[in-house]
């Protein structure tokens, strides 16, 4: 039970790609639904020859930085705790409500929130490097002719990469605090981390927000990745 409650968030953050697809197959994620409106994005934005468009990537590649930064320093942190574990032990103890977890599942835990940690480090890093690709074919297409369609098909499947690994590494995070409930009981981290994966498939299948973009043009043309 102990090592199930552990893992589980890691296993949820892992096989999402396969549970979207699943469901996908019936109802457009916001993702896909938000991957037309991307391409919608650069056919206009190779029209057009103002900055806007840079404007608009450099705060997508600010905010992608920020969280990637953030990651760091999470790492950072894990290792300082796993470093020090002997000396936290006993106030971590304090916080537990039920079982009394061994030094090896203290030891293992921290381990796989490390791992995830470092995981939503190299998705944001891969948003970042899509994103700085979608900004140089941005800036390399010739506003004066009429673009490529295979040219502007490649620009918004890059900037839909980015905001795939985007997605995961914010994923990541989501799991990373339904692991936290696991300190207080394993029954807490496997509810926190059921409940993480159905609020992002709500979030992503059937909240208002996704309702609300399945309106606009092009949307019923949406499938999942």
């Amino acid at each position: 039970m102990t090592l199930l409650s552990t893992l589980l968030p890691l296993l949820f953050w892992a096989f999402y790609g396969l549970f979207s697809r699943i469901i996908g197959r019936r109802r457009a994620s916001m993702s896909a639904l938000m991957a037309t409106q991307r391409l919608r994005w650069v056919q206009n934005a190779v029209r057009r020859d103002t900055p806007i468009d840079g404007i608009l990537t450099g705060n997508i590649m600010s905010a992608v930085s920020f969280f990637a930064s953030t990651s760091v320093l999470l790492i950072l942190a894990m290792f300082a705790v796993i470093g020090q574990l002997n000396d936290l032990l006993p106030t971590i103890r304090s916080m537990s409500w039920g079982e009394a977890y061994t030094d090896f599942d203290y030891q293992f835990h921290f381990v796989v929130m490390l791992v995830m940690t470092v995981m939503a480090f190299l998705s944001f890093t891969l948003s970042l490097r899509h994103f700085n690709h979608f900004c140089i074919l941005l800036g390399a297409a010739d506003h004066s002719v009429n673009s490529d369609p295979a040219e502007v098909e490649a620009m918004a499947n890059l900037n839909a990469q980015g905001a795939r690994h985007f997605n995961n590494g914010i994923r990541a995070y989501y799991f990373s605090l339904a692991n936290v409930g696991w300190f207080l009981s394993s029954e807490i981290g496997m509810i926190m981390a059921i409940g993480t994966i159905g609020f992002i498939i709500y979030r992503e299948y059937f909240s208002a927000a996704r309702n609300a973009i399945s309106l606009l043009p092009g949307a019923n043309n949406s499938s999942e990745d």
